[in-house]
């Protein structure tokens, strides 16, 4: 059974539409998944070359790590805090995990030309070609029950 990675889901849609197909809030066409897909290409893609170059990916990769640090950093801080002086101690604070390094490496595997770039087609084959394994029944819609089959670890 096709089991995509995590990176393979980022790139045919964003988080909140697979939370929402995930739910059961509703089904979604692929004519919406690539619009999505290319929503988030065209945030990546900051100098708008239609490339996404290593270091567009690495940039984007690291604002939303940044962002994700920031507001788990705040929402831990008082669980944290174990003695509740409203202030880390060094060995309060080496309880943090630090943030994760950026690497464009996953994403530059769609890179089918090896130019170092992602281009809009290649995002975009890669895109339709993961949500046509995602879509179980070949219907053109992923629905929760495709999205949970295929993203669900199997039971050991």
């Amino acid at each position: 059974m096709f089991r995509p990675s995590l990176f393979a889901l980022a790139l045919i849609a964003s988080a909140p539409l697979l939370a929402q197909v995930k739910n059961e809030i509703k089904s979604v066409p692929r004519t919406q998944v690539v619009a999505n897909a290319e929503a988030e290409f065209t945030k990546v893609d900051l100098n708008k070359d239609g490339q996404m170059s290593r270091a567009e990916i690495e940039a984007f990769q690291t604002a939303g790590n940044s962002a994700r640090v920031a507001a788990r950093t705040t929402a831990v801080f008082t669980q944290l805090d174990s003695d509740k002086n409203g202030q880390l101690s060094a060995t309060e604070f080496a309880k943090l995990n630090p943030a994760p390094k950026a690497d464009a490496t996953p994403v530059l595997r769609i890179d089918t030309n090896k130019d170092g770039q992602v281009s809009l087609a290649e995002h975009r084959t890669a895109t339709i070609d993961t949500f046509n394994k995602l879509d179980g029944n070949k219907d053109g819609i992923l629905t929760a029950e495709e999205v949970k089959s295929a993203t669900s670890t199997p039971q050991k």
